[in-house]
Formats: C-alpha cells, structure tokens, sequence
C-alpha cells in the first residue's frame, strides 16, 4: 500500500507546485490503483507484485499512445504522453540493460536446465521475478533467442 500513500503525497507535491501534466499523470495512477481496490471479489490491499502490473500498464499505454501520435506526426499530444510517461517510470524499477537481462535470462536457463527452444514455456515462468523490470515482449525475444543458440 505504500505506493498509494507515495502518489498521494505527490499529488499534494504536485497540486502546490502547478505541475499539470504530473499531476493527471500521478491521478492516472492512483484511479488504477482505486479501481483495482474496489473491483469485484477483491478482499485486503494490493500487492507490491500488482502494484507494479498496474504501473507497468500505465507506462506501456503511455508508450503506445506516443508510438501512435509520432506515426501521426501529433507532436503535441506525442509531448504529453511522453511526460507522463516519464511521471510513471519513477515508481517503476531500474529497468535492465541488456546485458543484464542476458545474463538474468542465462541463470534462470541454467537453474531450470533448459536446453532447447521446447524448454521455452518452462523458462517463461520462472521469468517472473523479471516483471516491470523489462518488456515482455524482450523477455520473451531473448529467452528465444537464447535457447535457439
């Protein structure tokens, strides 16, 4: 619950500094996080775990719209995005270089003794203590590329 609390206090932050464009950013957050609380058959708080889905959501919906709004050449609403964006990758982790994902995916192939791309399914599950520290989508690509080498 943590995060709800740190979004608050920078909306207060962001309310008494005039910052916009952070505080529809910080109240996206925090409307998703609400939602999340109070959808049906939820009981308690949220995880650090779901915490982390939601802000991951947040930053690829963000991304998303900014790809869409570069191809359409919409520089205003491409600046917004991008700032929000930004808004929501300081609650996010330190995402992984490259080379750290590489050796992070490595271990995890050698911990489940993966050999082959038929192993992929099982190293796609044991990559979950990789989430919103990367991309699915990169995970998935370098877990393929690693068992096909």
């Amino acid at each position: 619950m943590a995060l709800k609390q740190k979004i608050e206090g920078e909306i207060k932050s962001a309310m008494i500094a005039k910052d916009k464009v952070r505080l529809i950013a910080l109240r996206a957050i925090k409307s998703m996080i609400l939602l999340e609380e109070t959808k049906e058959g939820f009981k308690g708080e949220i995880t650090e775990d779901e915490e982390m889905k939601l802000l991951t959501k947040a930053a690829k919906q963000r991304k998303d719209s900014a790809d869409i709004y570069q191809q359409q050449n919409r520089a205003d609403l491409l600046e917004v995005e991008l700032a929000e964006l930004a808004v929501i990758q300081e609650f996010l982790p330190k995402a992984l270089t490259d080379e750290e994902l590489t050796a992070a995916i490595q271990n995890i192939i050698a911990e489940v003794g993966a050999s082959g791309p038929k192993d992929m399914g099982k190293v796609m599950g044991a990559t979950k203590a990789l989430a919103g520290k990367a991309d699915g989508k990169a995970i998935a690509d370098k877990v393929k590329a690693l068992l096909n080498s």
